[in-house]
């Protein structure tokens, strides 16, 4: 977690890049980066302000390159809309608190953030833990009634990306935990890997090998691939290869002798 304080050595830059730079960059678990603090934008470059230097969108995407692990990069700060496009890809989930770098005041989704997490209420489909996507979700919903019970004309709008087309998805576009709407034809939804990642796990999931949990959630993203994309499927050709993955994430499911 990177975040704004006060003044040491050495530089919280070069600090993060060293952090980055220690982490595996393969593996089944998720590496989980949180910024916390303010961000500014110049009408062509978005930068999240440090003790030091700054870094822009671009520097942070050069450096998560190397990355084949599940991200989580969650940007709290304002005008971090533009750290969404420039960091979405494969197997990464993207929370900017706002839509664009244009809003540059005081942003609070941070802080239901954190406190969603933590909450069961966020815990939306009951299943013990909160995903990325529900945590999003929960906060999303308490910063609106922040602005609607203040009386105030809402300065952010958090977007979610987890399909990698770094367009992102507001809360308001999902019925429960499924993105209902998309921003053009044929584009993919957001939402399901998101779903997938937790920060917390049931005491269920601990007892996964991360191995297995990393099986099963490529499974459940190809059905939903397949549901998404029924409508070009013939019947008998979609219910087949729906069988087969069911049965699979079935199999994957039995334990083992």
């Amino acid at each position: 977690m990177i975040g704004q304080g006060e003044a040491s050595e050495p530089a919280d830059l070069e600090v993060l890049k060293a952090k980055l730079a220690e982490e595996p960059k393969q593996g089944p678990t998720a590496l989980w980066l949180v910024l916390i603090g303010h961000g500014t934008f110049d009408g062509k470059e978005a930068r999240f302000n440090l003790r030091g230097p700054d870094f822009t969108a671009t520097e942070l995407a050069e450096w998560l390159k190397p990355f084949q692990r599940p991200l989580v990069v969650i940007n709290t700060a304002s005008a971090s809309a533009p750290f969404l496009a420039k960091l979405a890809g494969t197997n990464r989930v993207v929370i900017a608190a706002t839509r664009s770098g244009n809003e540059q005041n005081f942003t609070r989704l941070g802080s239901h953030l954190a406190e969603s997490i933590a909450d069961a209420q966020g815990d939306l489909d009951k299943d013990g833990q909160t995903s990325v996507l529900e945590a999003f979700l929960s906060a999303s919903a308490r910063v609106a009634e922040f602005y609607k019970t203040e009386g105030r004309l809402a300065t952010e709008h958090a977007l979610i990306d987890d399909n990698g087309d770094g367009l992102g998805t507001p809360a308001d576009w999902f019925r429960g935990v499924r993105a209902v709407k998309k921003a053009q034809p044929g584009a993919a939804l957001d939402g399901t890997r998101a779903h997938q990642i937790h920060l917390v796990l049931s005491p269920e999931e601990e007892a996964l090998p991360p191995e297995v949990r990393a099986r099963r959630d490529a499974l459940e993203l190809e059905v939903f691939r397949l549901r998404d994309a029924k409508a070009a499927h013939p019947a008998d050709e979609y219910y087949r290869e729906l069988e087969r993955l069911l049965l699979t994430l079935a199999r994957l499911s039995l334990p083992s002798d």
